[in-house]
């Protein structure tokens, strides 16, 4: 049997957020009009936040996505550095050396060579400037590849966070609709001062900010009901 998913601590603010945005809703602040003791809105207020994870488990399936979503997104804890600076640092000036050096190697091995001096110092020369040379070519690719595995880390993380973005949005919106709402229109019900309540107009959330929709009603949601639960 599982339980809904509680409301992380990290996420109460979020649930404190859209709380805001459906209390500022005009037909709730209406029918919150209507009590003469003008109390109706700070215990419509406490009554929600005591009931949060009641609410959240309306939405239980989005939340669900988006932690799941957020704990796969989460950068690996920081390994502790072998090398420090110096294996970054090594990896930029090896081709540099070796390329310098290879020119210096191998022109004065040609050099040797044309005028004719006699032992094995001009082919040595030569020799160990070629091998400076692949050695240059090696540091440089490996320099390459660093620099494009970095590159293509940003591109993915960027991604992972556009994701991550939209599927808290996604958890915000269904909170709203199908846990907050449908909540405080029972609470307001059930609350003897206040005298009526008014149909509650759809509300948005979306990256730029809430929004109201334009349409007068509301999708049907019934009060109360988690969108998932305990299952047997």
């Amino acid at each position: 049997m599982a339980d809904p998913l509680r409301l992380h601590p990290e996420d109460r603010p979020d649930f404190e957020s859209v709380l805001r945005l459906a209390l500022t809703d005009a037909d709730i602040q209406k029918a919150l009009s209507t009590d003469p003791a003008g109390q109706a809105s700070a215990r419509l207020r406490l009554r929600a936040l005591g009931d949060a994870d009641v609410m959240a488990a309306a939405a239980c399936e989005a939340y669900g996505t988006y932690l799941a979503l957020r704990a796969s997104t989460q950068p690996d804890p920081p390994r502790r550095p072998t090398a420090g600076p110096l294996l970054p640092a090594l990896t930029v000036l090896t081709p540099l050396v070796a390329t310098a050096s290879a020119a210096v190697l191998l022109a004065l091995g040609h050099l040797l060579q044309l005028t004719d001096t006699e032992g094995a110092l001009p082919g040595s020369l030569v020799s160990a400037g070629w091998v400076l040379t692949l050695i240059a070519g090696a540091g440089a690719l490996l320099a390459f590849t660093t620099l494009l595995r970095t590159a293509m880390r940003g591109d993915d993380e960027s991604a992972d966070a556009a994701r991550l973005q939209q599927s808290r949005v996604n958890w915000q919106q269904a909170l709203l609709d199908r846990g907050v709402l449908p909540r405080l229109r029972q609470y307001l019900h059930e609350d003897p001062a206040v005298l009526s309540t008014p149909p509650l107009a759809v509300r948005t959330i979306d990256s730029r900010g809430p929004r109201t929709a334009t349409g007068s009603k509301e999708h049907p949601s019934p009060s109360g009901q988690p969108e998932c639960g305990t299952s047997g």
